[in-house]
């Protein structure tokens, strides 16, 4: 195939556009992919649509490859689904309702929409099954930005198994982990998966699939010597022991005037930060006010915690606080707390000073299981320089770009749904599902943030919009079509750079648009019929008989 570029809708520019910090905005938008219709809403352009086609392509023979079937479900969905799966309390969620008053939601994944249809499901010997499709999602995102990154609209690639028992989920999971690890190497992108926090979506296990790059929503954890990997989210880093002062044989109370930060407290008593407890009072969404407790050196990783809650929670008000502790924020502890304390493991062993919930006081020689009773967790987010779990090395922290996300549902959804199926002792029993997500649009970006030098973006071959980028100098036409001609010939995709524009901008662009090969016919081509061939990701150039081009590039 040949396309003029004379003819094509390619609007790139010179300039960067104003409001645009990473990467893959700025560039996607100078080459002429994509253009911004308003905060987090895009259009892409022909040569944008052309690089999502092929990443599309290459997930969809990927999932074909191990019996995935495909198939399309609609974007508007009843209200009523969500609410009796218990999703419907989601801020990011969009709600309308018709002209009857009917109640709908555009859903940012299809987990109802796909129990509901699975309800025709109803013995065992249907099973295990996998049905996937790409569809429009609708997400209320608060900060839209960086591109392709933060979208309230965008095309996903959701994908979901429903087996009869945990074994099969587990045959399902791992047979589209296997997948997604060849698409990402398909596509060309350094990616990591990760065990990761199932948020939302629910579920007793995730696996989070991490390109590292400027830009981007995660934090990948990873250790100096590769002996671990996780999302920030989960990762549980190993922390310094901490320097704990003279042992007491009960708590003692020390007035602490203006001291309200661990910080602070740590200064004003002369002693390790590490060994003062924090304390962040949460409310539940049933409205109990909790204690979440970590050392004075760290902080709560929300996942964390509302994973150890099972239900999500929010940082309590002045008011709520008043009325269960009798005290403000900075002199909180679990000392004498009625309700429930969550502590870190990290306050497991060793006496700590906590607040005494009463302004301007403290205790010191806190101790759990002497002095309070807590549930104790993994809530504390890894430092960067926490020692690996696994060898002992240092922790190294890297933004990244969550490209794909799995997870292990269970009956999540199949249960309140009423997804059922008779099994082989004629039993009715829920479905046992699993989902499974890539966004075609953050793979792009991720490409882009980790493919690109200081003129353009450097596609891989696999999802470059064509595979042959052909510049044209003028009085030198019928070379470039003859080239053109022979490459059409051969198989390949090119892009024909026929306008009426300077040699230094035509070069500009190829580079901008960051096609794999560039082929330049110039005057010298009209005496030895041959042209300058480009590796736009190496720089290498060779000089080819015209002739030759499909063979040299086949």
């Amino acid at each position: 195939m040949i396309a003029r570029a004379s003819k094509l809708f390619l609007p790139t520019l010179r300039d960067d556009p104003a409001d645009a910090e990473a990467v893959n905005h700025k560039l996607l938008v100078r080459g002429g992919f994509v253009r911004q219709v308003t905060g987090g809403v895009w259009t892409f352009l022909p040569l944008g649509w052309r690089v999502h086609r092929k990443v599309e392509q290459i997930i969809r023979e990927e999932m074909d490859a191990i019996g995935t079937q495909e198939m399309l479900m609609p974007v508007l969905t009843p209200f009523e689904l969500w609410q009796q799966t218990g999703r419907d309390y989601i801020p990011e969620l969009f709600r309308l309702k018709d002209r009857k008053g009917a109640e709908y939601v555009l859903p940012m994944t299809h987990e109802e929409t796909v129990a509901f249809h699975a309800r025709e499901l109803q013995s065992y010997r249907q099973l295990p099954q996998m049905l996937y499709h790409f569809s429009i999602k609708e997400r209320d995102e608060p900060r839209p930005g960086k591109g392709l990154i933060r979208l309230r609209e965008f095309i996903m690639k959701d994908a979901y198994s429903f087996d009869r028992d945990e074994e099969g989920l587990a045959k399902s999971f791992d047979l589209q982990r296997g997948a997604y690890n060849r698409i990402f190497d398909r596509l060309g992108l350094e990616v990591y998966g990760v065990e990761a926090e199932s948020g939302m979506m629910g579920g007793k296990e995730s696996f989070d699939f991490l390109a590292p790059t400027g830009a981007g929503e995660n934090t990948l954890v990873r250790c100096e010597n590769g002996d671990f990997a996780a999302d920030l989210e989960i990762a549980r880093g190993v922390a310094r022991p901490p320097v704990f002062p003279e042992t007491l044989l009960s708590t003692e109370e020390v007035e602490t005037p203006d001291v309200r930060t661990c910080e602070a407290l740590a200064d004003f008593l002369s002693i390790d930060v590490a060994a003062t407890s924090k304390a962040m009072p949460v409310t539940t969404d049933d409205g109990m006010v909790v204690l979440a407790l970590v050392r004075g050196d760290d902080r709560i990783e929300p996942a964390k915690l509302d994973a150890a809650l099972g239900k999500p929670s929010r940082p309590a008000t002045d008011d709520e606080i008043r009325a269960a502790f009798g005290a403000s924020g900075g002199s909180l502890g679990p000392v004498g707390f009625k309700g429930e304390v969550v502590a870190d493991e990290t306050l497991r062993h060793g006496q700590f000073v906590a607040g005494a919930n009463k302004d301007g006081w403290h205790l010191l020689g806190v101790e759990a299981g002497r002095d309070f009773q807590p549930r104790f967790a993994d809530l504390r987010a890894s430092h960067e320089g926490d020692i690996c779990p696994v060898c002992g090395g240092k922790l190294q922290f890297e933004t990244a770009i969550e490209v794909g996300h799995i997870f292990k549902l269970g009956t999540r959804y199949s249960a309140p749904l009423g997804a059922n199926f008779v099994d082989e002792d004629g039993q009715e029993k829920p479905l046992i599902m699993g989902s499974y997500g890539i966004g075609p649009a953050r793979v792009i970006a991720a490409t882009v943030e980790q493919r690109n030098d200081e003129n353009g973006i450097i596609w891989p071959a696999s999802i470059a919009p064509y595979d042959v980028h052909i510049v044209v100098v003028k009085g030198a036409e019928e070379v470039g079509e003859q080239a053109a001609a022979v490459l059409d010939a051969a198989g390949f995709d090119v892009l024909l750079d026929d306008r009426d524009q300077r040699p230094g901008e035509k070069f500009a662009d190829a580079d901008l648009i960051g096609i794999p090969i560039r082929i330049t016919a110039g005057k010298k081509s009209l005496e030895d019929e041959a042209v300058d061939v480009k590796d736009r990701a190496t720089g290498a150039e060779r000089r080819v008989n015209v002739a030759d081009l499909g063979k040299e590039l086949g």
